[in-house]
């Protein structure tokens, strides 16, 4: 499977709703770390609310001194 966009696309050509768990688990992340409106969150395209959870990832293991070893809790970086 293969992201494209909202959507994913099977190898059979089949097209999928982006799964609605990852979609709250994403804004959920923003919000917590960014106190963002939840509005400003949903309106972003996947690929930019990935790339802040990136950020926010980022700036944890920074503030942790953990950049040499992996965060527990950076969900996101798992799914690679």
């Amino acid at each position: 499977m293969r992201g494209v966009g909202r959507f994913f696309v099977l190898n059979g050509g089949a097209l999928l709703g982006y799964p609605v768990d990852r979609i709250y688990e994403e804004v959920g992340f923003i919000a917590y770390y960014f106190h963002w409106p939840h509005d400003d969150i949903m309106s972003m395209e996947h690929a930019e609310r990935r790339r802040w959870c990136e950020e926010i990832s980022r700036i944890n293991r920074k503030m942790n001194d953990e950049t040499d070893k992996p965060n527990v809790f950076d969900v996101f970086s798992k799914r690679r």
